[in-house]
C-alpha cells in the first residue's frame, strides 16, 4: 500500500518543501539511519541530533510513498526513543495509515483529539518549525552579525534563533574563520520571547555568558543532563530595568525527549543528548551566548569593516587612559556609567588611581574580543585582558558600549578575571 503524501500527516508537516525537494542535511546530521529490522536488546549509544535525523528521514520515505520502509524505521526510532512524542505521533499515523488515508496530523478518534488538542498543536508546531530550520539552512560559512570578533580564548560560541527554536553551536580555532559544527532543537518561554520582569515566562534576547556549569546530580530531574546559567540580568538588561534570574541551558525531564517550542519559565530548553554535546563543548565564562529574535547570517568579510571602526574606538580609549588625563578619558564614558557596581561620582577617585597607576605606560588589551547587539539601541559587549607595558598579567575586564549619535561611549566596566 503507498501513502498519498498530501493527505498523510507526517507528510502535512514536511510538505512546505524538504520531502519533495531533497535539501542537504546540516553536517551533524548525516548519520546512517537504524536499520529495519527489531533493535539490539541493550540500548544504542544517543548522539546528539541522532533523532531528529532519523526522523527527517522517515518523513522523507513517507514523502516519497515508501511507506512500508517508513514504518519500519518509525517502528525502530520509538523503540529506542520511547519518549520522543513527536516521533510516536508519526509512528502512529503509519500504523493508521494502514487501515485507511490519514486525514490530519495526529489522526486520533475525535474524542481523543479534543482532549489532547493543545498536545497535537504543540507537536505540529514543532514539526513544523524542525522542518523549517533543516529546509531555510544557513548559508555556507556564514556566521551571525553578532559575532564582530571573537578571542582565541572564546574557543566557542552558541546563537540562537528564536523564531526556528534553533541553536547554533560553533567552533572557534586560532587562525580559522568561525566554523558552524551543530545546530539544535530548543524550547523557549511558554509567552515568547523579551524578557523584562521577573515570572513573566519568557525567554531574554541579547548577548550573554556562560557563567557555570551545574553538576546535573545537584539538580532535580526536571533539568535532565544538566544546566548552564547564563548571565541574565547582564549590564544592558540592567540599565533599561529588566529584572529576573535564573536563566539557564538546560536538558528535559526523564519522560520527555524534547519539549513543546514555547513551554518553559523562560529558559532555553534542550533534548539530553543535545545538551550534553553542547555541555561537552563549551567553557564556562568564555563562551558567548547570543539570543535573538531572529539571527541575521552574514559573510565574515562583511564585518570586518565595522570591527576595523570600532577597534579604532578602542585604540582611542586605551590611549587616552595612557595619558593620564581623567577628563580625557571621561570623555568616552556616559553620564550615567557604572564601573564595578559604582556609579560616576563614586568610580571617579577609583579611576585616578588606576590612571596614576599606569601613566605614561601603553597599556596592551590581551584576548580581545567583541559582539555587537542592536535593538532600541547600538551597542557592543566588549572583553579583554588589560595589561599595562612591563606587567606580564592584568585584570580581565568586560565594557558596554551604546552608541550615541556618531560616537560610542562605555556606559559599564567591571572586572570580571
Amino acid at each position: 500500500m503507498q501513502l498519498n503524501p498530501l493527505r498523510t500527516l507526517g507528510v502535512l508537516a514536511c510538505a512546505a518543501g524538504l520531502l519533495v525537494t531533497a535539501h542537504a542535511a546540516p553536517p551533524h546530521l548525516h548519520k546512517p539511519a537504524a536499520p529495519a529490522h527489531p533493535a539490539p536488546a541493550a540500548a544504542p549509544q544517543v548522539r546528539d541530533g541522532e533523532a531528529e535525523a532519523r526522523l527527517i528521514e522517515v518523513y522523507k520515505l513517507i514523502g516519497q510513498a515508501r511507506s512500508r520502509e517508513a514504518l519500519a524505521k518509525a517502528e525502530v526510532l520509538v523503540r529506542q526513543h520511547p519518549n520522543f512524542q513527536l516521533a510516536q505521533l508519526v509512528y502512529g499515523d503509519l500504523l493508521m495509515a494502514q487501515q485507511g488515508p490519514v486525514r490530519a496530523f495526529g489522526d486520533v478518534p475525535e474524542a481523543a483529539a479534543k482532549e489532547g488538542g493543545a498536545m497535537l498543536a504543540e507537536l505540529r508546531e514543532e514539526s513544523q518549525l524542525r522542518m523549517r530550520a533543516l529546509r531555510e539552512r544557513p548559508p555556507a560559512n556564514a556566521i551571525p552579525a553578532q559575532f564582530l570578533q571573537l578571542a582565541p580564548k572564546n574557543r566557542h560560541a552558541i546563537a540562537i534563533d528564536t523564531s526556528r527554536a534553533r541553536l547554533y553551536l560553533f567552533e572557534n580555532e586560532p587562525g580559522q574563520p568561525l566554523k558552524l559544527i551543530g545546530d539544535y532543537y530548543i524550547s523557549v518561554g511558554k509567552l515568547g520571547i523579551e524578557k523584562a520582569e521577573e515570572g513573566d515566562m519568557r525567554t531574554p534576547l541579547g548577548v550573554y555568558w556562560v557563567t557555570s556549569n551545574l553538576d546535573p546530580k545537584s539538580l532535580k530531574d526536571f533539568y535532565g543532563a544538566g544546566a548552564l546559567p547564563i548571565n541574565y540580568p547582564n549590564p544592558y538588561d540592567a540599565r533599561r530595568g529588566k529584572t529576573g534570574r535564573g536563566i539557564w541551558l538546560h536538558g528535559t525531564p526523564p519522560a520527555q525527549y524534547s519539549r513543546a517550542p514555547k513551554a518553559t519559565d523562560g529558559c532555553v530548553v534542550l533534548s539530553n543528548p543535545d545538551l550534553e554535546r553542547i555541555i561537552k563543548a563549551v567553557e564556562v565564562r568564555t563562551t558567548p551566548v547570543v539570543i535573538a529574535p531572529s539571527l541575521r547570517w552574514v559573510n565574515p568579510n562583511s564585518v570586518e569593516t565595522d570591527s576595523r571602526r570600532f577597534a579604532d574606538v578602542l585604540t582611542a580609549w586605551r590611549e587616552a587612559k595612557a595619558s593620564g588625563d581623567i577628563n580625557r578619558m571621561l570623555g568616552f564614558y556616559t553620564p550615567d556609567f557604572t564601573v564595578n557596581g559604582k556609579s560616576r561620582a563614586d568610580s571617579q577617585p577609583l579611576l585616578q588611581v588606576e590612571l596614576n597607576r599606569t601613566r605614561g605606560k601603553a597599556v596592551e588589551l590581551k584576548d580581545l574580543s567583541y559582539l555587537r547587539w542592536t535593538d532600541s539601541a547600538d551597542t557592543m559587549v566588549v572583553t579583554f585582558g588589560e595589561v599595562p607595558t612591563g606587567s606580564r598579567t592584568g585584570p580581565v575586564k568586560r565594557q558596554y558600549w551604546v552608541r550615541q549619535g556618531l560616537q560610542w561611549k562605555i556606559f559599564f566596566e567591571g572586572v570580571i578575571g
